[in-house]
């Protein structure tokens, strides 16, 4: 092993060995989060003003439908994702691991063939003139159908250089990611400016949203090509080589895959839910108040996806981490109770900015939004321990009980609390679907796992 590969694999022991580096890489995941969220945030702001002032209300109505495109498509990858990250983490030595270049050679394929059929499907839908059926009357303009398609395309060629942010994940370098994530906007920015001053047509902006994603997916690929070298370059050539067999990802992939359609869903009922069953009123509240809260649970997120490849390793190394998944959850708890309670101080005054005074919060929503929180928060670390193909497969099977559970107590609830009632639906749901089973299946297997980790101190290696 040559000095270099030396250095890089002790900031990875480091990183995901030691409980300075787990704390480090989890600290820095929500810090980068906050710093990201802000900036993101303003800048989108400039970014309408600027579409409004110089395309008018129909541009920016185009702009946001594309832009929801994405949204729709969480599981585009397959849950490919999670078997690349699982991989790359329990490699003693990424760079030769002959098991994680197993996995991105087939990988490799199937996210060619997923690449292949979104954008074989969007130029289909542009060439039968589809578009505005699919898509409704926010389509308005002329380039609305060609926008629509080349934002497909370039989601599609995303799927293709995406897998580099998850090496980055796997080997610690989560904060990098994150931050990574924040060169979007500036971009989509610096493409708005240019058509503004270049007199463009402005129904093609939403396109340059999809090529920033693109733009960070490259950089990301890029430096994770370089820390694991020669390893992605290998895969990618064995993977156009007919003779040459992939390992099983799929085992990984289904569930995961199963998870990122059955969650999201189950939480975007609510708002329908409250559409038909409860008031105008019941809607805004509640709508403010996710406003509000949604923010904390991006960083409880991004926190949590820190945990994955340090249990990942673990236990693909049989020892036991440096801090247990209970000692994380009770963390992530006492820390979503502090941001939940910043929150409720705040609440007052952020709806006043948020809405004018036009939308008042009860305490009882505000509540309900931080016990919600708090429950997700503690949540996380059970289900990153839990990411081995079993455990993936018993969390998916969970979520696909907590769809209709939260739904049937959405629908129970709302008409008797009102704007509270989705959230105390999903609450019961998460605790009774998610957070319990996970934690007695934690603990089932902690009992049975090494009771010491094995490095616990800080140890040398780049951070």
């Amino acid at each position: 092993m040559d000095d270099e590969s030396a250095v890089t694999d002790a900031g990875v022991a480091h990183r995901l060995s030691t409980r300075r580096g787990m704390l480090a890489s989890v600290g820095g995941s929500a810090i980068a989060r906050l710093m990201v969220m802000p900036v993101s945030a303003l800048l989108g702001i400039v970014v309408t003003r600027l579409i409004l002032d110089h395309y008018g209300e129909a541009t920016y109505a185009q702009y946001m439908l594309l832009v929801g495109i994405a949204a729709l498509l969480p599981f585009a990858d397959l849950g490919l994702s999670a078997a690349i990250l699982n991989a790359a983490a329990a490699a003693d030595d990424p760079r030769t691991d002959l098991h994680l270049r197993g996995v991105l050679v087939s990988c490799m394929r199937l996210l060619a063939c997923c690449a292949l059929v979104l954008i074989s499907v969007g130029v289909a839908i542009y060439a039968l003139g589809y578009w505005d059926v699919l898509l409704g009357d926010g389509l308005s303009l002329e380039s609305g159908a060609l926008a629509a398609t080349l934002c497909l395309t370039v989601l599609g060629l995303n799927l293709l250089v995406s897998f580099g942010q998850r090496i980055l994940i796997a080997l610690g370098l989560n904060t990098l990611v994150v931050l990574l994530s924040g060169l979007q906007t500036p971009v989509v920015l610096l493409v708005l400016w240019l058509s503004i001053s270049a007199g463009a047509d402005g129904g093609y902006i939403a396109v340059a949203s999809y090529t920033g994603t693109f733009f960070v997916s490259i950089i990301a690929l890029i430096v994770a090509a370089r820390r694991i070298k020669p390893a992605i370059g290998i895969a990618f050539r064995q993977s156009i080589t007919p003779g040459v067999r992939g390992e099983r990802v799929f085992n990984v992939a289904w569930p995961m895959m199963v998870q990122m359609i059955a969650l999201p869903l189950a939480m975007s009922s609510d708002r329908l839910v409250l559409s038909h069953l409860g008031s105008l009123e019941d809607l805004t509240e509640y709508s403010l108040a996710m406003q509000m809260f949604s923010p904390a649970l991006g960083v409880i997120t991004t926190a949590g996806v820190a945990l994955w490849p340090v249990f990942a390793r673990a236990r693909a190394s049989g020892t036991a981490t440096p801090y247990s998944p209970h000692a994380m959850a009770a963390v992530f708890g006492g820390l979503a109770i502090v941001g939940s309670a910043l929150i409720f101080a705040l609440s007052g005054w952020l709806a006043e900015l948020a809405s004018g005074g036009r939308i008042t919060l009860g305490w009882q929503v505000l509540v309900a939004g931080s016990v919600f929180i708090v429950i997700q928060a503690v949540k996380q670390p059970y289900g990153m321990y839990l990411t081995d193909a079993k455990g993936l497969v018993f969390q998916a099977i969970c979520a696909l009980a907590l769809l209709p559970l939260n739904l049937g107590l959405t629908i129970a609830l709302t008409p008797a609390l009102g704007a509270p009632g989705p959230l105390v639906g999903s609450i019961i749901a998460v605790i009774a679907c998610q957070l319990v089973p996970n934690f007695l299946l934690v603990r089932h297997r902690s009992r049975r796992a090494p009771s010491i980790a094995g490095p616990l101190e800080s140890g040398d290696g780049d951070q």
